[in-house]
């Protein structure tokens, strides 16, 4: 789901980079924004992201990567997630609102 107006700092092992998260999921988060410098060939990240005073310290795994200039853009999978994201994200997953096997044709 994109999702808008979040901050994103971004660990490859080396340094802290700051970015802005552009989706998300129960399970990954897309990224962009992000310097050059950042290497995300490595095998696991660490993400911190901030919205309204809350802070979800994530570690993770890049998925895929593309750069644009001097800035990347990187998708990772969730590898843990703490308490209360599953929830966060699910504030701004769309409510179904009708019977599921109503909707299955065979």
């Amino acid at each position: 789901m994109e999702i808008g107006n979040l901050a994103v700092d971004v660990s490859d092992g080396i340094g802290y980079f700051p970015g802005v998260v552009s989706d998300v999921s129960r399970v990954g988060i897309g990224m962009s924004d992000l310097p050059k410098r950042l290497n995300e060939d490595v095998k696991k990240m660490t993400v911190v992201v901030s919205v309204q005073g809350e802070h979800f310290k994530m570690n993770v795994k890049p998925r895929w990567s593309t750069k644009d200039g001097t800035r990347k853009s990187v998708g990772v999978e969730i590898m843990s997630a703490p308490y209360g994201w599953t929830e966060f994200v699910m504030n701004f997953e769309p409510v179904f609102h009708g019977d599921v096997w109503g909707e299955v044709r065979l």
